[in-house]
Order: C-alpha cells, then sequence, then structure tokens
C-alpha cells in the first residue's frame, strides 16, 4: 500500500532555502548504531509549520539492498498504512508510534532484527498553504549483532562451595566476600563496557526492581556504588578492580548478615552517538553465586575445663577456655575478647569479672584483684588460660568463660556481633579455720574530761596456718539524737599486719596512740578527753596469712562488744562557778550542782 501524498513531498526539492518560516522535520543526527535484539527509539518534531497544532507523522524505511523503494512503516493517522512486513510486529506492539506533543512523535521498536537496518524518513503531510522548507528527515540505523558475553570468572567466588550450579557460597560473618565475572565483546565499533554486581534478596526473583547494585563500573569508567554501599566505597571496605581485558572482581571485607543473597553481574554496553550522547545498546546479565553469611552467634562456641575443681589456700588455680567455631582470623575486621567471671556460691549471674583480654590483645584485672598475682594469656590457637598464683577461700565459687566476636559494621568502629558464656566451672578453696575473738574494755571504767582515756582489746585465735599475722584497729559511732540514722563507724587508729601504726581521725580532734602492749592485747589513748569524743567504740582485729606469691589475703576477721566512753565533769570544776557570789553559796550552789550532775548523769548511763 502506498502512502498518498507523497508526490508533493517530492517537490521538496523545488524549494528556496533559508526562506523564513518554512516547515523544518528534526530527526537524530546518524549513523545510529543499535544492537539485534534490543530497543531502539528515533525521535521526530516539526516545528514552522502552518495549520493544526497537531500534526501527523509517517515513517518509512529504505533497506541497503533497496535503497530508492520506501517500505512504509507506521503512520499516525492511518492504521492500514503499514507494509504487510511490518503489519504482524505493529499488531503486537513491538513496533510503535508514540506521540510525545501535538508536533512531536517517537519511533520504538522493542526487538531489532537485522532487516530492520537503514535508512529510517520520518514524513510530514503538508498542512502548509505553500510548500516551503523539509518536509521529511532521514537518519541511517545500523544493527549490530549481538556478541556481548557475561559469566561468573573461573575458579568462582571464594569460599565453601557446593556442586550447585550456579554455585552456593558460604562465608563467615567478618569474612572477605570476593566474586569474579568475565565481561567481553567483540563489537566492531568503539563501544564501551559498564559492569556492575548487583545482589537479590534470598529466594527474590531478579529484576531491576529487585535487584540492589553493589558496586558498578560506569562508561566513562567512574566506579560508583549503590546507596548502602556508598560508606564502603569511600573507606575501601568495596572495592571493584578490572583484572586483564575481560575479567572484573568484586571484594567485600566484612561480610555481614544483611549481605546474604543472589549476586549476579550485569554487563551493558555503551556507545556514543553522533550528537555525542550515550545510548546502551546491549545489556546481559549473570548469575555469580547464591551466598550465606553465617553469623558468628550461630558459630561461636566455649567450652572450659578440666571440670570442677578443689584445692586448699595458697595452690595455684588454673582454669582453660577454647573458643571454637567457623571463625574469621582476627585482623581488620574481626577481633575477639575472652575472659573469666565468677561468681561466689549460691550467687545468682555471670558474676564479677575477674580478668580479661581484649581485642587488642592486652590483659586487665577486674575490680578487687589488682594486687593479685593473676595472668591471663592465650596459649593455643583457640585456647586462653586464666591463673591465680594463689588460692583464697574467696576465690571459690562458679567460674565461667565470656567470649565476644566483634566485626567491623558499615563504618570504622568494631561492632559486637556474638557473645557467649560457658557453662559453670565450680571450683572450691578450703578455708583456713582461723577462728578469732576479741574482748575489750575502758580502763578504770569511768574518765573524767582533760584526762587520758585507756583503752584495751585481747584477741584470741582459734586455727590458721604458721605465719599468721594479726591487725587491730579501733572505731568510733558518734552518738546522735534520737530517731536519726547513726553515722558510719570512723577509724580512730590501729595496727597493721606489718606492726606500723595507722592513725585515724579522733572525734574531739587530740592525740591519739595506739600501740601492741602484749603479743595479743591493744591499747587506744585518747589524750585530754573532751566531750566531742563522747561515743561508742570498738576493736576489729583481723587475721592475715601469706601465700608462697608473697601476696597477703584476709583470712578472719572479729569485732568486740561495744565501749561507751561519756567524759564526766570532774567534781572540783563544779565548785569554782559558785565563788563569785561568796562563798556560802557557793557550798550550797556546789552542792546542788554536784548532786545534780551525778543524779542526771547515773540516771543516762542506766538508760545506756
Amino acid at each position: 500500500m502506498g502512502a498518498p501524498g507523497r508526490t508533493p513531498r517530492r517537490l521538496l526539492l523545488l524549494l528556496v532555502l533559508g526562506v523564513c518560516g518554512a516547515r523544518e522535520v528534526v530527526v537524530p543526527k546518524g549513523p545510529l548504531y543499535r544492537v539485534a535484539g534490543t530497543a531502539i527509539s528515533i525521535s521526530c518534531n516539526v516545528s514552522n509549520y502552518e495549520g493544526p497544532s497537531q500534526q501527523d507523522f509517517e515513517w518509512f524505511l529504505y533497506r541497503p539492498e533497496a535503497p530508492e523503494s520506501a517500505l512504509d512503516i507506521i503512520s499516525t493517522r492511518d492504521s492500514r498504512f503499514p507494509y504487510a512486513i511490518f503489519a504482524p510486529r505493529v499488531a503486537l506492539g513491538d513496533i510503535q508510534v508514540q506521540r510525545l506533543r501535538g508536533d512531536a512523535v517517537m519511533l520504538r521498536i522493542s526487538r531489532l532484527q537485522t532487516q530492520d537496518a537503514g535508512v529510517y524518513e520520518c514524513y510530514t503531510p503538508s498542512t502548509d498553504a505553500r510548500y516551503l522548507g523539509s518536509y521529511s528527515g532521514k537518519v541511517e540505523l545500523r544493527v549490530l549483532p549481538d556478541v556481548l558475553q557475561v559469566s561468573a570468572a573461573p575458579p568462582g567466588p571464594r569460599g565453601r562451595q557446593g556442586s550447585s550450579s550456579p554455585p552456593r557460597v558460604v562465608v563467615s560473618e567478618g569474612q572477605e566476600l570476593a566474586l569474579g565475572c568475565v565481561a567481553q565483546t567483540s563489537t566492531q565499533e568503539h563501544t564501551h563496557l559498564a559492569v556492575s554486581f548487583g545482589r537479590a534478596v534470598p529466594e527474590a526473583p531478579v529484576g531491576r526492581a529487585t535487584l540492589q547494585e553493589v558496586v558498578g563500573l560506569r562508561p566513562d569508567l567512574a566506579v560508583e556504588a549503590g546507596a548502602p554501599y556508598a560508606e564502603q566505597l569511600t573507606t575501601g571496605e568495596l572495592r571493584l578492580s578490572k583484572e586483564g581485558a575481560e575479567q572484573y572482581r568484586l571484594v567485600l571485607e566484612g561480610a555481614q548478615q544483611e549481605d546474604a543473597g543472589t549476586y549476579h553481574c550485569t554487563a551493558a554496553e555503551w556507545i556514543q552517538d553522533p550528537d555525542g550522547s550515550w545510548a546502551q545498546i546491549g545489556e546481559k546479565r549473570a548469575v555469580l553465586a547464591h551466598v550465606d553469611v553465617q553469623t558468628l552467634a550461630s558459630q561461636l562456641a566455649v567450652v572450659v575445663g578440666p571440670g570442677e575443681r578443689r584445692i586448699g589456700p595458697g595452690e595455684p588455680l588454673e582454669l582453660l577456655c577454647n573458643v571454637s567455631g567457623a571463625l574469621p582470623p582476627p585482623g581488620p575486621h574481626a577481633a575477639y575478647s575472652v575472659g573469666w567471671e565468677m561468681a561466689p556460691a549460691g550467687a545468682p549471674g555471670p558474676g564479677h569479672l575477674v580478668a580479661q583480654l581484649d581485642t587488642e590483645g592486652i590483659g586487665s584485672l577486674g575490680p578487687g584483684y589488682e594486687d593479685r598475682h593473676i595472668s591471663m594469656e592465650k596459649v593455643a590457637p583457640i585456647t586462653y588460660r586464666l591463673r591465680l598464683e594463689a588460692a583464697r577461700p574467696g576465690d571459690a565459687g562458679t567460674y565461667r568463660c565470656l567470649a565476644r566476636a566483634y566485626v567491623r559494621g558499615r563504618g570504622a568502629r568494631l561492632r559486637e556481633a556474638a557473645s557467649v558464656r560457658s557453662r559453670p566451672l565450680p571450683v572450691h578453696v578450703r578455708e583456713e579455720g582461723v577462728v578469732l575473738e576479741a574482748v575489750a574494755w575502758l580502763a578504770g571504767g569511768t574518765v573524767y574530761r582533760g584526762e587520758t582515756a585507756s583503752l584495751f582489746c585481747n584477741i584470741s585465735v582459734t586455727g590458721g596456718p604458721p605465719g599468721l599475722r594479726l591487725a587491730a584497729s579501733w572505731w568510733v559511732e558518734r552518738l546522735g539524737e534520737p530517731g536519726l540514722v547513726p553515722s558510719p563507724p570512723q577509724l580512730v587508729g590501729g595496727i597493721g599486719r606489718d606492726g606500723v601504726a595507722e592513725l585515724g581521725i579522733r572525734p574531739g580532734g587530740g592525740a591519739v596512740s595506739v600501740e601492741q602492749v602484749g603479743p595479743r592485747s591493744h591499747r587506744l589513748r585518747l589524750h585530754e578527753l573532751g566531750p566531742q569524743d563522747e561515743g561508742v567504740y570498738h576493736c576489729a582485729p583481723s587475721a592475715w596469712v601469706q601465700h608462697t606469691d608473697y601476696s597477703w589475703y584476709q583470712a578472719g576477721s572479729a569485732r568486740s562488744e561495744p565501749i561507751t566512753v561519756y567524759p564526766y565533769t570532774l567534781p572540783l570544776d563544779t565548785l569554782f562557778v559558785p565563788l563569785l557570789v561568796g562563798t556560802g553559796a557557793a557550798l550550797v550552789t556546789g552542792i546542788t550542782i554536784l548532786s545534780t550532775v551525778t543524779c542526771c548523769f547515773m540516771k543516762r548511763l542506766r538508760k545506756r
């Protein structure tokens, strides 16, 4: 079927060029190169026309073997326009013309065929009063064979692979994930390849909507990452490299659970059109691997030994902890810390820290163990040892080994990925059998202001090893008003296990002396007693044992009964005050004051 109205179009050669307001039809500059099986869109617009704003368009093809014969493809005004060779494709929508606006359209061919190569003409039927300008535009299209190839790079991705195709790769959290891709083309024209690696969540269908780009090499050779991986590309944890002329390699350091999925390699071939724009002329995708990321929490295991321990005081205590699992080696993207915790027998929870090795391999001791001879060290690739040079009865309890695994997350900081505690390991340490008793008293029973108060403490000891040393300290509790919370005991003074005196703070602020007056007898003296020294005093002896590692520990303690110290007023002091009003009045007043003070004091003493 011919195209009506084409005879005037042949007369366009008679137009005088350069006439103002002449009709002009514009199509892209050629030649255009596209690949068989891919899509193409060719634009066409008309300007400087007369008549309605909505113009009609007709497309024709001149094949290389018949450059003078026009084949009708499609028209905006006549559905019967296509030749028989194009009619089925137009009916299926494989070939269509899309109107962009009244004077612009787009010819779209969804799947190019080899015989689609040739010169395409866009013709606009005249709506002008006179034939001036151009009524059609032509552009050449060359259809290239599909020679683009993409596949997984041999010998395949790193990791533990199965025999399935595509392979299933298992990496541990924190390990490096490396995948390879081969992309090549033998197109004779000058084209560029863009290669990108993408990930689809496990079991999800693969498509542009579900395939998330990890990283890609653009046609201008720039490397860009998908939004979730941009920071890793900046820090160097994500890399894309080209190895040789055809191989591309993705390296993702410190794999995390969210990195699991099906990985694909997409290769796109690009060519630069004559107008300077880049057009994609081919794209192919290959499945590289199904990647599973095993979390450290599912792999980390801790076993302790050598079993329940029963030792004596002063003996060494050694405990072993084996940390196992398919774990990545410690390095920039994975690290481990191992420590021991102890809970006293019957106490709930894991207890308090004894010692640990941190992620840098630096050892530290828990609170209360700083002055002990304790070591924590790695003695084998997966074995850690805790050693207490000299155990004490207070070391008895339930021990657990705590292992923590860290991986470097999306950024520079390590994050804790897993932690596991071992089963409880009971440790029994025999008691020293030291029993202390203390008896304290106030010499004379009564003390007056200005005098020296002497308090004695006799200590008795039962049991204990040879070389046992004693220490004794004196404490006072100040008496407060009834109903108020009493103040905590305050150290007044004492003598340590090494015989060195230690002075605290005396309530009255006067001089204090402490001394050992016998093998197991201690004395506290408060000189020039004053009213502020009033309070309840007690003696607190303690027994100390030295072990082979030269460390000391307290093997026993006791506390005496309380002693009330009340500074009395001297009787003669009561007589000097009334002398100001006469001798006779002094006698009467002095006797009255003396009897009143004595009476009140005796009542108060009886209450205590």
